[in-house]
């Protein structure tokens, strides 16, 4: 059913499987009747959107806990000095010329 259904609507989302879920429970139940059908595709679906955002929770939730940090900012007092400019505290070469 979930691959069917993925053919037929173009993409793969949860709806699928909670619209597999229902079709299922619906088909397993036909020998029992409407009734019967009814109340069990209700249930599949019921399961599978349970489990569906149960996985659809761990997901956003293990994306937020590692997600990457912000890099480090640089510590502008301890940067080597620049080409042609004394480090803080060094007198100047130019002085002694």
């Amino acid at each position: 059913m979930d691959c069917g259904l993925v053919r037929l609507r173009g993409k793969e989302d949860p709806w699928n499987s909670i619209t597999s879920g229902a079709l299922t429970g619906a088909v397993l139940a036909a020998r029992s009747g409407p009734l019967a059908m009814v109340g069990s595709g209700m249930m599949g679906g019921i399961l599978l959107a349970l489990i569906e955002g149960v996985g659809i929770l761990l997901t956003r939730y293990t994306a937020q806990r590692f997600r990457n940090a912000p890099p480090f900012l640089e510590d502008p007092s301890q940067l080597p000095p620049k080409e042609g400019t004394p480090a803080p505290g060094y007198p100047s070469y130019q002085q002694y010329h």
